[in-house]
């Protein structure tokens, strides 16, 4: 039987009551202080499955090298997956914070060490309160979705055997920290986050003296041209109505003043929310870098590669619909929004077997005195000037700790039987 979503916010008031609000800000500080970079979360990953297993539930670690999956079964009923991804990206913080990194250069400037927060949260709430449903629960702690290895943590884990070794779901929730004023869950049905490509581009020269450029053909310039020419490709090669981000994201060549390179490498992403507008891109980027390096003369045709995909998130509408009116139910009428889809990306998809709906929303964290201090008048102006993810700035409001755990387990208990 499917509850109304005043009975599941009921239950969801009952099941957090006792939440340890101050032992999981503690946990999260601590996961805070001790950053791992993708496929290097291994005491990440170790400190959830301690506690999952404490709580109660099976645990398997090393699933997809640094994945966590905890299972606990609670009698017959629906199959509810919950995850939270566990990497942080190298970026220096600047946060100034008591618990800021202590990992030079590597910081969580995602979110990811609430999200895990949250996770573990739901996942104790839930155990502890086995009588307020029935079904099995599936948490999982998953590595490398910033995918600075190359590879999405969620392809790892499905090819490690995620969908054949544990329970399949008949439902797979996430959720992000994001900026905005507290007390926001934001939902979008249907596509809400944008596919994504990883470009990586190698111009070949014939290098030499900088003295003689005419004996030299230089890559650098055919590369700098290919940057500046690839502005075009969504002011002109696209509609006004297709939605596409293309971002020169690093451009090195070169060892000292005096010598012309004899190669230039770029690296390119990409953001598109429908194939065809992905294609027609890819198609513009490749005869541009094409065209380029054969009108500088270059010895060898550029290498084009694409290095790392992701796939659109596009969330079930029907269940976006009943988890946002949960989260309503739960929160106040006014707390859920929906802000329409981000050119963001991520790989959660990825972990859902075929035909599984899933639905991945985002938890608002700006802390209210930094909104309130942040220049513009209107919300999106002031959105726009508050730290964002990948910020060195970014720091969660720590209030949003019990907030993010509520929406998991709230959602968790809109699909399990009562």
């Amino acid at each position: 039987m499917i509850r109304s979503a005043g009975d599941v916010a009921e239950a969801t008031r009952d099941v957090t009551a006792d939440v340890d609000g101050e032992g999981l800000t503690d946990f999260y500080r601590d996961l805070h202080r001790h950053p791992e970079l993708s496929m290097a979360e291994h005491r990440t990953a170790a400190l959830p499955a301690g506690r999952l297993r404490a709580a109660g539930l099976e645990v398997t670690e090393g699933v997809g090298r640094t994945g966590v999956v905890g299972v606990l079964r609670n009698g017959d009923g629906p199959v509810v997956w919950l995850r939270g991804d566990t990497d942080a990206l190298p970026v220096r913080e600047e946060t100034g914070l008591p618990y800021a990194s202590g990992r030079a250069g590597v910081m969580h400037a995602c979110g990811h060490d609430m999200h895990v927060t949250w996770l573990v949260g739901a996942a104790e709430a839930l155990a502890a309160a086995r009588d307020a449903w029935a079904g099995t629960l599936v948490v999982i702690g998953q590595p490398a979705e910033e995918g600075g290895t190359g590879e999405s943590g969620a392809a790892a884990m499905a090819a490690d055997g995620l969908h054949d070794r544990f329970p399949r779901p008949d439902a797979l929730f996430g959720q992000h920290a994001a900026p905005g004023p507290l007390g926001l869950v934001l939902h979008t049905p249907g596509l809400t986050m944008a596919a994504m490509d990883d470009i990586d581009i190698r111009i070949h020269g014939r290098g030499g003296h900088g003295s003689r450029p005419e004996t030299t053909v230089d890559p650098l310039l055919a590369a700098a041209h290919v940057v500046t020419r690839l502005q075009s490709v969504v002011s002109q090669e696209l509609a006004a109505t297709d939605v596409a981000v293309l971002t020169v994201g690093r451009f090195h060549a070169g060892a000292k003043h005096n010598i012309i390179p004899s190669e230039a490498e770029r690296a390119l992403n990409l953001r598109t929310r429908v194939p065809e507008v992905r294609e027609r891109a890819l198609a513009a980027i490749r005869r541009i870098v094409e065209g380029e390096c054969a009108a500088a003369g270059c010895p060898r045709p550029p290498e084009i590669d694409i290095a790392y995909s992701l796939p659109a998130t596009v969330d079930d509408a029907a269940l976006d619909g009943r988890v946002a009116a949960v989260h309503r139910a739960v929160f106040g009428d006014g707390a859920v929004a929906d802000l329409g889809p981000v050119t963001g990306s991520e790989d959660v998809s990825l972990l859902a077997p075929a035909d599984t709906p899933y639905d991945y929303w985002y938890v608002t964290s700006t802390p209210q005195d930094v909104w309130e201090e942040a220049e513009g008048e209107t919300p999106a102006e002031k959105f726009a000037r508050v730290p964002s993810n990948h910020s060195g700035l970014f720091a969660p409001d720590l209030s949003v700790v019990p907030v993010g755990v509520r929406t998991l387990v709230s959602a968790a208990l809109s699909v399990f039987s009562v």
